[in-house]
């Protein structure tokens, strides 16, 4: 825009958009917003009233003179949009629940970016966001797409690999996390260290060094980390059971949190399954949260960001999805962690790949750093998770049944068989309404019978859910 930027936020009934104008406001000298329209659906209508409105009273209390627009219409929100971040989910929670608790019927990790459960989200979520593309194509051609959306790495490669959107960048709150929360670990601040990040999202690994000597401090990291009495910044929606010592010490880099369903894969499934059989699993928690959120942003007199928020999840969304949108506006080239085209930064994978690496981010998007080659297990992971992706993003744009009983044999969280195919084909009609691209499969499924197991599946779907 002429006289200021224009943001389009697509999901913008989410209980994170007070958290995203947080950033903004607190970044208005770098980043002169003018409009912020905030575009959903009609079932997320009423969400939507009651955040924008406690959007634009943050933006009142801020004193910067900044208009706050609520649409269902998603092409007037992206017209002229200098940028457009994604922060949606197809299906809203109740589709969340399915994707945990049917896995979990099932004997198998339910959970939302890992396993059948991520499977799926990506499922609904990449035609929507190809949707998207294609109309910013014709309203928004020079904008920019910052990904927030999970699974955010495969869906970040969807657009760049079949969408062809070449300017687009993917973002997740574990590396900040990771960097907010190790330095102290080790007595330093974070302006005194140097890290790289390097992998896929929810799936990378990191090294730090001393940004004065260049010595190398993971290892003083990891011991330090494995203590139970410090605060590792593991994200919140995920347990806490630790890593054994001996394996990462020989790794010689850092997980990510959600390696956790990986390398410790029997304890966290079983630690899934107590939630599934007692509280309820992390979808459902969640919704109480929520409800409690949107209670509080009904308050006329609230104007910033409570306290809650932190236990939502996805904290710090706003510094690394503000961050990056002032980075590239002011071609600032700031050390940013997010999914971009490899472009041989990670040796492992081809150069077409979209990798979650340290990147230097400006005027001209992602500029990833060299990582280096991975140690045989790292490399051995990295390549079969990815291949697993590319799987599932071809069948999410194709309606490849096949395409997804491959990515199933891959999918560590998934073992073929019997009882995966059951839980993938339950999956499958449990999602009917947002899966048109399988509409064939799942008739086929629905003729013989299939159906969830799970009782409070089978209630949401009795409830049109």
């Amino acid at each position: 825009m002429e006289n200021g930027i224009k943001i389009c936020t697509i999901g913008g009934g989410s209980s994170y958009t007070p958290e995203l104008m947080n950033g903004f406001i607190s970044r208005y000298d770098r980043l002169p917003v003018k409009e912020i329209w905030l575009v959903d659906v009609e079932r997320g209508r009423e969400k939507l009233e009651i955040v924008g409105a406690m959007a634009q009273r943050m933006w009142d209390a801020s004193g910067h003179d900044v208009k706050v627009h609520l649409t269902l219409d998603r092409r007037e929100a992206l017209r002229d949009a200098d940028f457009v971040t994604t922060q949606f989910r197809v299906g809203l929670l109740e589709a969340r629940v399915k994707d945990e608790r049917i896995p979990f019927s099932h004997g198998m990790l339910g959970q939302e970016t890992n396993g059948a459960g991520g499977m799926f989200k990506a499922l609904r979520t990449i035609p929507v966001i190809l949707d998207v593309v294609e109309e910013m194509k014709e309203l928004c051609p020079n904008a920019w797409l910052v990904n927030f959306t999970n699974p955010s790495g495969m869906v970040t490669e969807s657009v760049i690999r079949y969408g062809g959107w070449k300017r687009c960048i993917g973002l997740c709150n574990v590396p900040i996390g990771a960097m907010l929360s190790e330095p102290a670990l080790i007595g330093k601040t974070l302006d005194e260290l140097v890290y790289r990040f390097a992998g896929i999202d929810h799936f990378h690994w990191h090294r730090v060094f001393d940004a004065t000597t260049g010595a190398e401090v993971t290892a003083a990291i990891i011991n330090q980390m494995l203590d139970p009495d410090k605060d590792a910044g593991i994200p919140a929606n995920i347990h806490d059971i630790p890593f054994a010592r001996e394996q990462l010490e020989h790794l010689e880099m850092i997980p990510c949190g959600y390696h956790r369903y990986y390398y410790l894969q029997s304890d966290m499934l079983e630690d899934g399954l107590k939630d599934y059989t007692g509280e309820g699993t992390r979808a459902q928690q969640v919704k109480e949260v929520e409800d409690q959120l949107f209670e509080l942003y009904r308050d006329p007199e609230l104007a910033e960001m409570p306290e809650l928020l932190k236990k939502r999840g996805g904290a710090h969304y706003s510094d690394v999805a503000t961050e990056s949108i002032a980075a590239i506006h002011n071609n600032a080239n700031t050390h940013i962690v997010c999914s971009t085209l490899n472009n041989g930064a990670v040796p492992d994978l081809p150069d077409d790949a979209v990798v979650q690496v340290s990147s230097y981010v400006g005027g001209a998007g992602a500029q990833p750093v060299a990582f280096g080659p991975m140690a045989p297990a790292a490399r051995g992971y990295l390549q079969l998770m990815w291949n697993m992706q590319l799987l599932v993003e071809e069948a999410a744009v194709t309606g490849s049944y096949g395409a997804l009983l491959e990515a199933v044999a891959l999918n560590p969280q998934t073992p073929s068989g019997v009882e995966a195919t059951r839980c993938i084909d339950e999956l499958l009609v449990a999602h009917e309404r947002y899966l048109p691209q399988f509409a064939e499969k799942i008739a086929e499924l629905k003729a013989v019978g299939v159906t969830p197991i799970d009782p409070v599946v089978q209630e949401l779907l009795a409830q049109g859910l």
